[in-house]
């Protein structure tokens, strides 16, 4: 059948980014997750992935892929008070914080719409979960106010280390499409979104990739 470009319901793209959640590490797991008031971005800027030639007998002999690893930056307005230990800050008193300390490990995860057009905004949606994250040290510009203040924004880079994936590489970023989902699949997600964030019952959960996956391979019962 012939190629047909922008058919109706086809025209997708991508954009925001909301409903995010911090899960501060703790000794030997992840705490219960907490809200992340004033997200406005997550800049995903992965590193490796490139092609590493040999050569042999004065020609390419093979091409070898580097590591891939996912990393990126966080920009906010504000952010938890338990991302403070992740920026390796510590509150010795009530009222006294002290920084340069060990930063702590963090997972988090965020929201960003699938639109196209005939549902616009409403199309759908990606559930990004982010694992093992480790912050990095950021600048921050505090300037005098004028007749049109602004908000200060700020930004943490982040890297982060793989954790295994059965049937799979290790990874450090799983995404959930609900546009994948159907009618009978959607309880699944539903089920998904309530252990990570919390239910009038439950507290906020991060899942690893292999309970995700188990949720989502359950045989549904009539």
């Amino acid at each position: 059948m012939k190629l047909q470009w922008d058919k109706l319901g086809e025209r997708i793209a991508e954009a925001g980014v909301d409903q995010g959640v911090l899960y501060p590490f703790g000794t030997i797991a992840y705490n219960k997750g907490v809200a992340w008031n004033g997200l406005t971005s997550v800049n995903e800027a992965p590193t490796g992935g490139e092609p590493s030639p040999f050569y042999a007998g004065n020609r390419k002999y093979l091409e070898l892929m580097s590591e891939e690893e996912y990393a990126g930056s966080i920009g906010c307005y504000t952010y938890p008070s338990e991302f403070q230990s992740c920026l390796g800050e510590v509150e010795l008193v009530p009222g006294m914080t002290i920084s340069q300390q060990t930063h702590k490990m963090f997972g988090f995860s965020y929201r960003t719409k699938i639109i196209n057009d005939t549902n616009g905004l409403d199309h759908g949606f990606k559930i990004h979960i982010v694992y093992n994250a480790l912050a990095g040290v950021s600048a921050k510009d505090h300037v005098t106010m004028n007749e049109s203040p602004e908000l200060e924004e700020m930004s943490f880079d982040f890297t982060t280390t793989k954790v295994d994936v059965t049937d799979g590489k290790p990874t450090s970023h799983l995404v959930l499409n609900s546009t994948k989902f159907t009618e009978a699949t959607m309880p699944k997600l539903v089920q998904i979104m309530d252990k990570l964030y919390g239910t009038e019952t439950e507290e906020p959960t991060l899942l690893m990739p292999d309970e995700v996956a188990a949720i989502l391979k359950a045989v549904v019962t009539p």
